[in-house]
Formats: C-alpha cells, sequence, structure tokens
C-alpha cells in the first residue's frame, strides 16, 4: 500500500476509528495525558496543533481546560462536521484544516506553534513520507508529543513486514497498516530533546523540547 492510498482510506473512513466513533467515545486517558504535559511546559496561551485531530475529542479536553488558542489537521471528509454537532464550542473558537498532514505542514512558517502533537496518527505515516517528520520540528517552537503504538504485541493487529524495507508493520483489523517506530531516535536525531516517556499497554506517549530549558 503506497501512500496515496493510506491517506484516501482515512480520507474515507466511516465506522471504527472514524470521526463519529471518536466522538462518541470523548475524551480519554491520551487526552489526560496530554493535557497533563501541556499543563507542566507551557502557558494558556500557547499556539497547539494536533495532527489527525478527528471530530476533535483530545482538543475539546484542552478547551474545557481553558487552552485556546488550538489547531487541528484531519483529512477525513466527516471530521469536522462531526466536530461542529459534538463539540460547537471548540470549532467555532479552533482553527482547522482539511487536507493531509503532508500538504499543509509546509505551509507553515518556522515556529509556528508552540505545541505540536499526535495521538495514534504519525504511525500511520508511510515511509515514503517521512520527510513530513523534520518539517514537524521546523513548526514547533518549544514542545513535541507523540502518543504512538512503537511496535508492543497489539491484539487488534498482526505483524508482517510487506510494506517496508526497515520498519515493523501491523494492521489494524487486517485493514490499515502501523508503521512502528522508534519516536525517540527519529526525533532526537532531528535535534529535539525528550524530556518524559511512558510506556502504555497500546501506546508510548513521548514529549520533546526544541531546547534545554
Amino acid at each position: 500500500m503506497n501512500s496515496n492510498e493510506v491517506r484516501r482510506q482515512w480520507a474515507e473512513r466511516s465506522g471504527a476509528y472514524s470521526p463519529e466513533y471518536y466522538a462518541y467515545y470523548g475524551p480519554d486517558h491520551r487526552s489526560e495525558s496530554i493535557h497533563g504535559i501541556l499543563d507542566r511546559f507551557v502557558d494558556r496561551d500557547a499556539a497547539v496543533l494536533e495532527l489527525g485531530c478527528s471530530s476533535g475529542r483530545h482538543l475539546a479536553h484542552l478547551y474545557e481546560h481553558s487552552f485556546e488558542n488550538l489547531h487541528g489537521i484531519d483529512v477525513n471528509d466527516d471530521a469536522f462536521d462531526v466536530m461542529a454537532e459534538t463539540y460547537p464550542d471548540l470549532a467555532a473558537a479552533g482553527t482547522f484544516y482539511h487536507d493531509t498532514i503532508e500538504d499543509t505542514v509546509g505551509d507553515f512558517a518556522d515556529d509556528r506553534f508552540d505545541v505540536v502533537y499526535s495521538v495514534e496518527t504519525l504511525q500511520h505515516i508511510h515511509p515514503d513520507a517521512e520527510w513530513v517528520l523534520e518539517d514537524l520540528t521546523r513548526i514547533t517552537d518549544d514542545l513535541l508529543i507523540t502518543v504512538e503504538n512503537e511496535g508492543e504485541n497489539d491484539d487488534d493487529s498482526e505483524a508482517d513486514r510487506s510494506d517496508s524495507d526497515d520498519l515493523d508493520v501491523s494492521y489494524v483489523n487486517d485493514d490499515f497498516p502501523l508503521y512502528h517506530r522508534d519516536w525517540n531516535r527519529v526525533f532526537t536525531e532531528l535535534g529535539l530533546l525528550e524530556v518524559e516517556a511512558e510506556s502504555g499497554k497500546r501506546d508510548t506517549v513521548r514529549a520533546f523540547r526544541t531546547r534545554d530549558e
């Protein structure tokens, strides 16, 4: 599966892992993890960008805790309609981009956002689009957070190496590929400093800073 096919499938996703699915379940422990890290490292007026925000459950949690300079990118055709229905205050207050991450981040100025974060999104970046990871460090002024599956055992997926010469690949319900990366290595090699890491049952939460403060 090439990168265009991966993006097309997410753009058309319905049912499980769709914007409606995430709106139904609402904020979760990952939302709490993001909020807790932001609470420790940045002020409430920080400009925050979520990559793959879907219908906005994590951003909605931040909005409820007085973060208001919120932005999100999502490729799914229904994401922002569902957001407007489920989290109308967030939809009205935030700035959102209906496009792929790859086609959006290049337009942002250097250090545009104080915080950039992803929750189970960067794990879907195809190897032929890895160039976007350097762009993420370019647009991040202070804090970058990843909440991603790094290859731990996952009951919903089956390991396979067929999609990549270098990365472990698993599939969610034999459908969407997950490319398992060592995010510490990826972003420290791009010049960031890891300041926090916590492994969970499914995901690993990592926080990186662009400078040592």
